[in-house]
């Protein structure tokens, strides 16, 4: 009698992995940071970290962060048996 062996997904979903977590620290990080630097009373009225660089930065993080989501799935199995997605 052969067993079968079920093949599972190569990759977790998004929401079970570290660079979910990471991205979403970083984004904060940016955020709060943008915030604290902006304050006018703490550098003499100079805004150096402004929300146009702050939205920049998040923005790519977000490539980065959807560039290796897509190379972590690149490599793994589609156990997709619908016939109309062949």
């Amino acid at each position: 009698m052969a067993h079968t062996r079920s093949r599972g997904e190569e990759t977790k979903p998004s929401f079970k992995t570290t660079e979910l977590i990471v991205y979403v620290l970083a984004v904060i990080g940016v955020l709060v940071a943008s915030n604290v630097v902006g304050d006018g009373a703490a550098n003499d009225g100079h805004d150096y970290f402004t929300a146009d660089k702050a939205w920049w930065y998040i923005t790519l993080l977000t490539i980065g962060y959807m560039v290796s989501r897509g190379l972590a799935k690149a490599g793994s199995r589609s156990t997709d048996r619908d016939p109309r997605t062949h």
